[in-house]
């Protein structure tokens, strides 16, 4: 019992020792007068930081208001045609002119003698005059308005359908593929000399040709790249086709071909004085040269582009023992694909260009648009074909087209894949977008002809005509503005007209989904790529019009602006670090290591012009905004104002800031 002795035992209680500890209630006042101002620092911290966006924002307007009319002689002749700008500022004043009305009718309740189909009653309390002129426009809505909005809404209806069913079946061939794991393939060294009691290896003669026009940031690397290619050197010739009018950049372009000359790299330098054509005149006048007559492939690159050295080993040999096989196209992947959200958005819409339409179309039609770098081509196909010819800025989708329609195959390698750069600035985009979408318009008028008369099967023509060229280049441009700029604003004004929300929202929120549905990691970027993709349907359409109208800025060939993300690539390579033919994750370290060349880049910019029509495209939906709140419709509220915002960071120039 002895050890028991100090044991209580508690009959019909609780252990004093086990009751709840009673906390001091004494410091919760205190407690709460911290928490209060540790909750008012937030939201004051909050404040002020939304305020310090919101005058950096004001800051930023006001200098795109100050500098955007100093334009250059060269953009004021790219805008030629006011046309577009002066229809969109119509409805915007036409809009703002029914904003300001409907309130006033609303609160006056002139709206309560109206029926359901529209009918004005014609009592004698309706004398006032501008009583009368609303009550006239009600009328005029409801007879001639409302027919054509529904018109417009059918029409619509039916172009968003043809477009759907191609991004559908588009999507569910790349599934199939990938499912089945469908690509080309070629058979373990296939230039290797069997029927010899000793294997040699008999290469076919490959010709290497870089385009370039005043590439100062860009042209040792592309050079470096082609020279280091994996090819017997008595096999291979390297042209590097300088149009350059800036004798300086001429003199470093000449004095990296002499380094690799000395070094016993087959290369050759080519300089014309008259600079016609561009880049189609700059590759037939090199074609014209007498030695090209031994070669039989020629591989065209870019002046930003950098393949592996393995590309002619992975891409030549699939013409072994096809001879119908007129080009093989490899991929493009990016360096500088997270400099901006503005890059960002570029590499989910390359990722569905590449993975989606060139390999769906190379796989079931062999047949594809050739995107006139990163490709090799047998040099009998371009001479069957007419070479390159002058009359487009797209020489590379016009001898596609010619080679289609003389019988030639395409392949596209969706695991060769060549490092390139995206342009980094709006300006820059859209004018390369200007001329992707004015030059395939201009190729349509001019090819029709051929098409229709080729001897290629109906339905190789049908998806020339209609899917290649009118669907993807002409019509996805033109009834996604005319969504924005008429349809949707005229259903915010005309409640009788209205779409259907699965045509408005919820289906091309889907159809714009299947872009990323190859790279997950694109996830947070599907809102802004719809937003910024609605948005550039505007300079699309406008430069599609231009096209066919056959205005002089469709003529003009503007080349893009590098901003030398190459360099970097070079350092890495240096360094014993993989860069071509990089990894994403490689590609992500790489971009965290831009610091100097960043600054560097930043110390460059100018100051972006606006652009007027977006503007007044933002003014236009900002203002169908305001009236779908009136109305209580909160999907449409909140997609005018989300769209309509895009539209005025675009307009003033802030997008890839």
């Amino acid at each position: 019992m002895a050890k028991y002795s100090n044991c209580r035992f508690v009959i019909g209680g609780r252990d004093p020792a086990l009751k709840p500890v009673v906390k001091d209630r004494s410091k919760t006042a205190k407690q709460l007068k911290w928490f209060l101002l540790m909750k008012a620092n937030r939201a004051i911290s909050s404040v002020a930081f939304v305020g310090n966006v919101l005058c950096t924002m004001v800051s930023s307007i006001k200098k795109r208001l100050l500098f955007g009319q100093r334009e250059s002689d060269e953009t004021v002749k790219l805008d030629k045609s006011k046309f577009l700008f002066r229809l969109i500022l119509a409805f915007l004043v036409v809009a703002l002119i029914a904003l300001a009305i409907e309130p006033v009718a609303h609160f006056k309740g002139w709206n309560n003698f109206l029926s359901a189909g529209l009918f004005v009653n014609q009592t004698s309390e309706i004398r006032a005059w501008f009583h009368r002129v609303y009550a006239s426009w009600l009328e005029l809505r409801a007879e001639s308005i409302v027919p054509l909005a529904q018109a417009l809404c059918r029409f619509y209806i039916a172009l968003f359908l043809m477009q759907s069913v191609d991004r559908t079946v588009l999507c569910l061939g790349c599934l199939w593929i990938k499912y089945k794991g469908i690509k080309p393939n070629i058979r373990e060294d296939p230039f290797r000399s069997d029927h010899l009691e000793v294997p040699e290896y008999d290469h076919p003669m490959v010709l290497v040709q870089i385009p370039m026009y005043n590439e100062r940031e860009v042209y040792q690397h592309s050079i470096t790249a082609a020279c280091q290619l994996n090819w017997p050197q008595d096999r291979l010739l390297i042209q590097i086709l300088d149009d350059s009018d800036d004798e300086s950049i001429q003199r470093l372009i000449k004095r990296e071909v002499s380094q690799w000359s000395q070094k016993g790299v087959s290369i050759i330098y080519r300089h014309r004085e008259v600079r016609t054509g561009y880049k189609a005149g700059n590759l037939k006048s090199a074609m014209d040269c007498d030695y090209v007559k031994q070669y039989e492939f020629v591989a065209i690159f870019d002046a930003d582009f950098m393949p592996k050295p393995d590309f002619l080993m992975k891409t030549v040999p699939h013409f072994k023992d096809n001879p119908k096989l007129g080009l093989v196209q490899a991929r493009w992947i990016f360096i500088n694909k997270d400099e901006n959200l503005l890059t960002q958005m570029q590499n989910v819409d390359r990722c569905f260009h590449f993975e989606v339409e060139q390999e769906v179309n190379g796989a079931i039609l062999n047949f594809f648009g050739f995107n006139g770098t990163a490709g090799v081509w047998r040099i009998e196909t371009l001479q069957d074909s007419g070479d390159w010819l002058e009359r487009t800025t797209v020489e590379d989708m016009d001898i596609a087209v010619r080679a289609h329609l003389k019988g030639w195959k395409f392949i596209f390698l969706n695991d060769v894949k060549v490092l390139c750069e995206l342009p980094e600035s709006y300006e820059a985009y859209r004018k390369q977008q200007h001329r992707w979408h004015s030059g395939p318009c201009d190729l349509f008028r001019l090819c029709l002809p051929s098409i229709i008369t080729s001897q290629i099967t109906f339905w190789k023509k049908a998806n020339l005509i209609f899917l290649f060229f009118l669907l993807r280049k002409l019509i996805v441009p033109f009834y996604t503005l005319t969504f924005l700029c008429v349809i949707l604003p005229m259903a915010t004004f005309v409640p009788e007209a209205n779409l259907p929300a699965w045509v408005i929202y919820y289906w091309p929120l889907i159809m714009l989904i299947l872009n990323i549905f190859l790279d997950p990691r694109s996830t947070p970027f599907v809102v802004p790529y719809i937003l910024f993709e609605n948005t550039m349907s505007l300079a699309k359409f406008s430069a599609a019009i231009s096209g066919l109208l056959q205005l002089s800025s469709s003529r003009e060939w503007i080349v893009t602006k590098k901003t030398g993300r190459l360099a970097d690539c070079a350092e890495m390579n240096k360094t014993g670090e993989t860069c071509k033919g990089a990894s994403d994750e490689e590609l992500t370290k790489l971009n965290k290591r831009k610091e100097g060349p960043v600054e560097l880049a930043k110390t460059r910019k100018k100051t972006s012009k606006i652009y007027k029509k977006e503007l007044a495209v933002a003014f236009l939906l900002l203002t169908a905004a305001v009236r779908s709140l009136q109305l209580a419709r909160k999907l449409h509220f909140c997609f005018l104002l989300l769209q309509g915002i895009t539209f005025l960071i675009v307009g003033l120039g802030l997008i890839g800031e």
